[in-house]
């Protein structure tokens, strides 16, 4: 089969949803499957063989954060030429409510077309208000995924139409089979993410920490992630300071290491997420999981029996849970156990299956591949509207 997967996001810039697309794509080549991934990049050279760059991104507030997304009269020519060359049977756009080469291939193509939906947020405003826009390209979708229940609600409620559920994967045995790093044991915390982006939850981990030292003068506090560590610290006590390193960008074999490492994870995120692939990642690797009560992440961690919560922005909740965790090896053996059985369900030989499935569904039902609309030049930029004055040539 061959396939088309389209990336909202900027490919040089590391986040869930490219992970997801990533590990995607390498599982259905491994399966013998001919996949394309278009995606935002700025490196060309950089880029595995199976991505091709529709050219740079520009940054763009989006669900609470700021993502680099690539939109605009370029983009769109580049997603047609794509559209054209790959000839694909199965056309696969992820996010395609956001201003982004996805909903501009959904624009353009027909034929067979499923969507995912990543996107967790109750009450955007912006959502509703490109709804009259985004229609006609959510019609033509064949089938639709949401990555969560979560993802499926917010779907459901601000676009209407539903989805079927299939989690984000992981390859759970290169987690499980890593080695830990003697660097990072020893009575460690870990925490990966952005360091400077609010709702990752660093700054509740990190008015956390007097009270977890307090108990636990000997615990490090490992932070993997791209950010100012100065400003990340600022205002920190001495004492905090002495406590934390900062291991900057990770690869995904030290990530693995380190997740294998850490006597506990601490996702201590405030908002904003639909799904949670941080946690799963952290199971696989056998880390104890203390995660925030968010919805998504209670799914993810089988309401708090595959990993424990804690009240969410809440300082002293997430100290007390982590203390208590610490002082008592028995509950972490527990997690652990608990987590190694759960998070089977979330490995690509099964959701990659799941996926599949859909396509096949799709293909069948429909019979005829993706093609180029031959929409006319006027029409594009009436959709694109302004976008074509702030994208920038490369």
């Amino acid at each position: 089969m061959k396939i088309g997967i389209v990336c909202p996001y900027d490919w040089d810039v590391p986040g869930g949803v490219q992970f997801h697309i990533r590990d995607l794509a390498e599982h259905l080549i491994g399966l013998g499957h001919k996949v394309s991934v278009l995606a935002p990049a700025d490196d060309e050279s950089a880029l595995p063989s199976y991505v091709v760059s529709a050219g740079r991104a520009v940054a763009v507030p989006y669900n609470g954060s700021v993502a680099r997304l690539s939109f605009g009269i370029i983009s769109a020519t580049r997603v047609r030429r794509w559209l054209r060359d790959g000839e694909f049977d199965i056309l696969h756009v992820h996010e395609p409510t956001s201003p982004s080469l996805s909903i501009l291939a959904a624009w353009a193509a027909t034929g067979p077309m499923v969507a995912t939906f990543h996107t967790s947020n109750p009450r955007s405003r912006a959502m509703v208000a490109a709804s009259p826009i985004l229609q006609p390209a959510l019609e033509k979708i064949s089938a639709r995924i949401a990555v969560s229940e979560y993802a499926r609600r917010t779907l459901v409620e601000h676009l209407g139409g539903d989805a079927v559920v299939i989690p984000n994967g992981v390859d759970v045995d290169f987690f499980a089979g890593a080695e830990a790093d003697p660097r990072w044991t020893g009575g460690t915390i870990g925490f990966i993410g952005r360091i400077n982006e609010p709702r990752k939850g660093l700054p509740t981990l990190l008015a956390a920490m007097p009270a977890i030292i307090a108990a636990r003068p000997e615990v490090r506090l490992l932070v993997a992630g791209k950010g100012d560590e100065e400003e990340a610290l600022a205002g920190a006590a001495p004492e905090v300071r002495a406590r934390v390193e900062f291991l900057g960008m990770v690869t995904d074999e030290e990530k693995a290491r380190l997740l294998r490492s850490v006597d506990l994870y601490v996702a201590p995120n405030t908002g904003g997420e639909s799904f949670g692939i941080i946690l799963v990642e952290a199971m696989s690797a056998a880390a104890p999981v203390l995660a925030s009560d968010l919805d998504a992440f209670a799914q993810v961690l089988d309401q708090g029996r595959a990993g424990e919560l804690f009240a969410v922005e809440d300082p002293a909740a997430l100290a007390e849970a982590a203390v208590r965790l610490l002082h008592d090896p028995v509950r972490l053996a527990e997690l652990r156990t608990a987590a190694a059985a759960h998070v089977r369900r979330f490995d690509w030989s099964t959701v990659g299956a799941d996926i599949l499935a859909v396509y096949e569904t799709v293909a069948d039902g429909t019979g005829s591949a993706p093609k180029v609309r031959e929409d006319d030049r006027t029409s594009w930029r009436e959709r694109l509207g302004l976008a074509r004055d702030q994208e920038r040539p490369v």
